[in-house]
């Protein structure tokens, strides 16, 4: 073992050129310890011993081999070969680049430089970084100059636009139709409006007419009472005057009286609701009619000129004046004023006249004597033939109603001669153009039952009644009729 470790062999092995000693015969002067280490790191490192082995085996291989002596220098002066480093791995995916990058120039614009191949002056520096902020500065106030003086203004005026057809179709939709689907078909479509002109032309009167009136239709047959009548009532806009001293009454009666009511029946109902549009339909509400009689004290002027009769329709309005009271007590005066309210419309339209009574007052039922006389007087050849008619009339008329409700006389004839005496008396007297101007009237009026503590509020009998009753020329009487056919042919 140690002869092998010496290096050492066999006798018979000894002409042998041995490779790890590079071809070198053993020799006791060579089988040092720091040679034999030498010769071992070679192995374990796989390199050769020395760079004349390459050479030493082309001479063998060129020509012939001679014995060389080599005069070995000691241990202490070799010099250890360097350890061969292992190539470092590449990774896979890494490409083989054609030239290696080119570092980039340090400097204040190194990478603007570096890009051009030279480095720029500092003062072309200093005007490049001028620009360059110029450039920016400029881009932001452009960009601002287009946000507030176009695109803003743009913005504005389209969600002005929205919200001004949102509104128009709350305003139309609400009530019983505030979940209708037009009223969302029509939002989305004001929703999805691009440009101001899309959006305010979107039709929103169109449908809410057309939802309206399908609705109102259907309240009609809905809503009317056994004498297929019904009510419809709407809100006017009114204008009262500031008061000081105000009554509570007077307050309710103010806020009540924007709430119109019209009593008519279902086919005239009918017509109203096809003309109108959603305008009128949407602040209109058909409700069956709760009415009650009141019976108002009127003069003839107040009473349509006393021209009218049971069955007819009327408007009441009311005749409101301001007025100032003054008191002085201890030197101090205290002025107290009443609110006046005026509207163009009724306080109550379509109330029905049921009875209308005349004053007897005024001398109407005195006994007053009429006598007419007709005479006629002819003559042929001396002979002559005559006639003559007369006619008197005489008696009390408040007596013979008397009588005919004590039934002491014929019913039947007093009726037949008593029957519309009033009205009858009336009409002779519009006929004739003579009249007295000087009766009162009491007249039953079908009034609803909301405005029934209106009506008796304002017909005080003492102090005056404020009310006025008004004909209307579309449901005019039948007189009334004719005379316009007769003016307006």
């Amino acid at each position: 073992m140690l002869d092998k470790i010496l290096g050492k062999k066999d006798k018979d092995k000894n002409d042998t050129p041995d490779l790890r000693k590079n071809g070198k015969k053993p020799d006791s002067d060579n089988s040092d310890i720091g040679g034999r280490l030498k010769d071992m790191v070679g192995k374990v490192s796989g390199k050769p011993k020395d760079d004349t082995k390459s050479s030493k085996s082309d001479q063998k291989l060129n020509g012939p081999s001679k014995p060389k002596i080599v005069t070995k220098k000691p241990a202490a002066e070799r010099k250890m070969p360097r350890p061969i480093t292992k190539p470092s791995s590449k990774p896979t995916d890494s490409k083989p680049r054609l030239r290696k990058p080119e570092k980039k120039k340090p400097g204040g614009l190194a990478g603007i430089g570096g890009g051009f191949g030279k480095k720029l002056p500092e003062d072309d520096q200093r005007t490049l970084v001028g620009a360059a902020v110029f450039g920016i500065i400029l881009i932001i106030l452009v960009g601002a100059g287009y946000y507030f003086l176009v695109y803003g203004p743009y913005q504005d005026t389209l969600n002005s636009a929205k919200m001004a057809k949102i509104n128009e179709v709350n305003s139309y939709f609400k009530g019983a139709l505030s979940a209708d689907p037009h009223k969302t078909v029509l939002l989305a479509d004001i929703d999805s409006g691009q440009t101001p002109d899309q959006v305010l032309a979107v039709d929103v009167i169109g449908p809410a007419t057309s939802a309206w009136r399908d609705y109102q239709n259907q309240q009609i047959n809905l809503k009317k009472d056994p004498y297929n009548r019904v009510q419809i009532s709407y809100s006017v806009p009114s204008s009262s005057g500031t008061a000081t001293n105000q009554s509570s009454a007077d307050a309710s009666a103010s806020s009540a009286n924007n709430v119109k009511n019209l009593i008519l029946n279902t086919t005239a109902a009918g017509i109203i609701v096809n003309e109108a549009d959603a305008t009128v339909l949407a602040n209109m509400e058909i409700v069956t009619p709760d009415t009650v009689a009141v019976p108002v004290y009127i003069s003839r002027i107040q009473a349509a000129g006393g021209l009218i009769n049971v069955g007819d329709s009327v408007d009441v309005y009311q005749n409101v004046n301001s007025s100032a009271q003054s008191s002085s007590g201890n030197n101090t005066t205290q002025t107290q004023t009443t609110s006046t309210t005026t509207t163009s419309s009724p306080e109550i339209s379509g109330a029905t006249v049921l009875a209308i009574l005349r004053d007897t007052s005024d001398g109407v039922y005195t006994q007053q004597d009429a006598n007419l006389t007709h005479s006629q007087l002819y003559t042929i050849n001396g002979g002559g033939l005559s006639t003559s008619t007369a006619q008197s009339a005489q008696g009390n008329v408040e007596a013979l109603l008397k009588a005919g409700a004590s039934r002491n006389w014929n019913e039947a004839q007093i009726t037949s001669l008593l029957n519309a005496y009033g009205w009858r008396l009336s009409d002779f007297e519009r006929v004739s153009n003579l009249g007295d101007l000087t009766n009162n009237y009491l007249v039953v009026l079908e009034v609803p039952r909301e405005n029934a503590l209106w009506v008796i509020q304002n017909d005080n009998v003492v102090a005056g009644s404020s009310l006025y009753l008004v004909v209307p020329t579309q449901r005019a009487p039948e007189w009334m009729i004719t005379e316009l056919k007769q003016i307006y042919g």
